[in-house]
């Protein structure tokens, strides 16, 4: 099954504000629905049912001392670069929390075969663009909102989550919570 670990965003009115703005842009965008807007800690992909129970330990270990937790929403940015917009996100800004989660999930999954990851940026994807036209009104928006605040959430949970690929978009399950 294709995996990842998350904490999960509530829906917000800051954040579906943000994606109405971006989608009158005019841009060829496929936005994420606002239930399944989350901050991905780890992604799995295809995972052995088997080794489930392994990740649950890996998760188990990677939350051990951590408290819960606030995180704000703040700021838009791209990936891979202003000249070549693939994702548009919304920065998680902890005092990273986040990445010491994600570093400690990297280094207990790794002896069963997850690749670690090379570098870790606390984001909450909002968008993938999906052609290059109306880069300029995308660019606009973007520019805009760089430095605005989309208010703080409650950290106090990570899960495993089974994604279910679909034409109409991605069903995500939870299969295991943990509280922090």
């Amino acid at each position: 099954m294709r995996t990842f670990i998350s904490i999960d965003v509530v829906e917000r009115e800051e954040i579906k504000e943000i994606m109405d703005e971006l989608k009158k842009t005019g841009a060829k965008l496929k936005m994420v629905e606002p239930e399944n807007i989350h901050l991905t800690i780890k992604f799995l992909g295809e995972v052995d049912e088997n080794l489930i129970e392994k990740v649950k330990e890996a998760m188990k270990e990677a939350i051990d001392g951590i408290k819960s937790f606030k995180a704000e929403l703040k700021g838009v940015g791209v990936f891979p670069s202003m000249n070549y917009i693939r994702i548009i996100w919304i920065g998680f800004n902890d005092n990273g929390v986040s990445k010491k989660i994600a570093e400690r999930v990297n280094d207990a999954l790794k002896k069963y075969g997850f690749p670690k990851e090379k570098s870790y940026v606390p984001h909450v994807t909002i968008a993938r663009v999906k052609g290059g036209g109306k880069k300029e009104n995308l660019i606009e928006v973007i520019e805009k909102n760089k430095e605005k605040s989309f208010g703080f959430i409650e950290c106090n949970s990570i899960r495993l989550k089974k994604s279910v690929l679909r034409k109409e978009g991605p069903l995500y399950e939870t299969i295991f919570e943990i509280k922090i």
